[in-house]
């Protein structure tokens, strides 16, 4: 009873801290995205970052700074590079895996039609650099860190494009899986976390420690998101529940039973995964399949086994309130409902 009295105490503390650092960064960043002709594609581009977000990434990386004893706000135009980057893939993605709903309001797409979406997503690609300009840091910390922003655009689009090609093959393995993962979602909080190191002017051991520290923390990120999109419901994660099924999408549980699963479970999964047809019963019966075959079970223990690693890394960090954050956002990204 006390051990669960103390998590939800870290769970509300970590919460209460995301939202306030959020919202001083939502003040700074949503300027980018002011109003202006033609107002239909300004609107569009706003559509996602007012829905609402955690702003993970961005509360990263002033964490990250701060933990190496750097300032948060001067990390605010990097912070805002990535956000934007990160809304980006998300418009662009809703667009390609035909998503209805994100965050509980209609995908940009849904709202403003495909092309002005399209359009949307390549603004926010392009306010990724204008917010990096204004970024107050040496000239070579700069080009380091605009050139790493750039591999980590190409690396998210070779991991969407591994991504969409998987739903296309029978069979994928775990380490192609990963690996897509990494360059997908993986490659994002790693730069969260080393940039805000950098900005921090932490020591090259800090800065390598929060480097790995955010890989782990993005791959736990995602196989729990991958986990929440087979055992949660709509109306709690704020998007479509199935489509992952649907659109024979290779996540972690898929994949582990499509290697695992047998008898009545394994027939029933290859007649159903990838059908877009796919009926609300077809999809439950997937589902129970998955966990009988114990493959949500393993995605849980490996996004664990990442959480596990990511700690280990941050005993090079001193002690301090941004390191406390940086070890209850990990254990949040594996415990979270949403």
């Amino acid at each position: 009873m006390l051990k669960n009295y103390h998590v939800w105490m870290c769970t509300m503390t970590l919460k209460i801290e995301l939202e306030e650092k959020a919202q001083v960064f939502n003040h700074f960043w949503i300027r980018y995205l002011e109003e202006q002709p033609p107002v239909s594609l300004y609107q569009a581009s706003r559509h996602l970052p007012q829905s609402g977000g955690k702003r993970l990434r961005p509360v990263l990386t002033m964490v990250a700074c701060e933990s190496v004893g750097g300032t948060a706000e001067h990390t605010f135009p990097f912070a805002a590079a990535l956000e934007f980057m990160h809304n980006f893939t998300l418009v662009h993605d809703d667009i390609m895996d035909h998503s209805h709903l994100r965050r509980n309001v209609p995908t940009v797409h849904v709202e403003y039609g495909e092309p002005t979406a399209i359009l949307a997503g390549d603004l926010l690609f392009a306010k990724s650099f204008e917010a990096m300009h204004d970024l107050e840091v040496s000239p070579a910390v700069f080009k380091t860190l605009e050139r790493e922003l750039i591999q980590c655009i190409v690396d998210i689009c070779e991991g969407q494009q591994w991504d969409m090609e998987f739903e296309q093959r029978n069979t994928v393995s775990e380490r192609e899986y990963m690996t897509m993962i990494e360059k997908k979602t993986g490659v994002l909080f790693r730069l969260s976390s080393r940039g805000g190191g950098m900005i921090g002017e932490g020591t090259a051991e800090e800065i390598d420690a929060l480097t790995t520290y955010g890989s782990h923390l993005g791959l736990a990120f995602q196989i729990w998101d991958d986990y929440l999109d087979m055992s949660s419901d709509e109306a709690t994660l704020g998007k479509d529940i199935g489509n992952d099924i649907r659109n024979g999408k290779k996540t972690l549980i898929a994949v582990h039973a499509f290697e695992h699963a047998t008898g009545d479970d394994q027939t029933l999964i290859t007649k159903v995964f990838g059908h877009q047809q796919a009926t609300n019963e077809d999809i439950r019966h997937v589902l129970d399949a998955f966990q009988s075959s114990g493959s949500i079970q393993y995605a849980k223990d490996v996004a664990r086994r990442y959480h596990d690693e990511a700690l280990q890394v941050l005993h090079v960090l001193p002690v301090s309130d941004a390191r406390h954050i940086l070890e209850d956002l990990v254990s949040f990204a594996i415990e979270r409902k949403t």
